[in-house]
């Protein structure tokens, strides 16, 4: 698909010859401290001085989530301080891009576009240079036969009589296209959804993800712990929202 490669390579780059940041916090802004001493508090001793710090998830995976609920939420503003960060814990420029892509799906495209300039900037001050687009045909990853004979199944009930060309471009686009990018693992864009839904206060559409994330890897203790991260980012609602959700999948798959 033309737009899908034009997105995914608006911010393919790779990294010419720059000196890796120290890993650390992005800086909460000096008028924390003075107008929420508390809150400035939090964010240094409890946000990141122990939630970051939790072995649940790795420091690449807190950035992925993050990220997503950033995105998500279009919170474009808070964005510059985290792609740093997740550069440094180990995030490609092109997993960025493909973060970006990706969710413009979910989230919708002018989450996406906002966060697109974000990144241009951070890349730019990085010394990160935005790759030149390829001519081959990306590989795409080959999704399991009977897997997505039941999920075309499922959009084709929900779909039909309803709006059938959604189910079209659900088909071709969103799973036949995007999902089967390399650019990001399917852990990483089953985790990158389940983030983006929690902070949305999507919580019923994460069965499916959640389902789709423990086949690709993601384990109890982490699924758990994306949506404990997430408190802080999307608020305390939204991932007690989520939790009744996680458990019920948790209990179907122990049947």
């Amino acid at each position: 698909m033309k737009l899908i490669v034009a997105m995914s390579s608006l911010l393919l780059a790779t990294v010419s010859q720059a000196q890796e940041a120290p890993r650390s916090a992005p800086a909460p802004s000096p008028d924390v401290k003075i107008v929420a001493p508390q809150l400035d508090t939090y964010t240094r001793e409890l946000l990141f001085g122990d939630v970051w710090k939790r072995k649940e998830l790795s420091p690449r995976d807190r950035s992925l989530v993050t990220l997503s609920s950033l995105l998500a939420n279009g919170q474009s503003a808070l964005m510059t301080g985290h792609l740093n960060l997740a550069l440094d814990n180990g995030l490609l420029p092109k997993e960025i891009s493909a973060l970006i892509t990706h969710l413009a799906f979910y989230t919708g495209w002018p989450n996406a576009m906002s966060a697109v300039g974000v990144a241009k900037a951070v890349f730019a001050q990085r010394g990160i240079q935005i790759a030149t687009p390829s001519s081959e045909p990306a590989s795409l990853l080959t999704p399991d036969a009977e897997s997505e004979k039941h999920r075309r199944a499922a959009v084709a009930a929900a779909t039909s009589g309803v709006a059938p060309d959604l189910g079209n471009y659900t088909n071709e686009v969103l799973f036949g296209d995007l999902w089967r990018q390399s650019d990001l693992t399917p852990r990483d864009r089953s985790l990158i959804t389940m983030a983006a839904l929690i902070a949305r206060g999507q919580a019923e559409q994460l069965p499916f993800h959640l389902n789709r994330a423990m086949d690709s890897g993601l384990t109890r203790e982490q699924a758990g712990e994306v949506v404990t991260h997430l408190a802080f980012y999307a608020g305390w609602p939204r991932a007690m929202s989520a939790v009744p959700v996680i458990k019920a999948v948790f209990e179907s798959r122990e049947k």
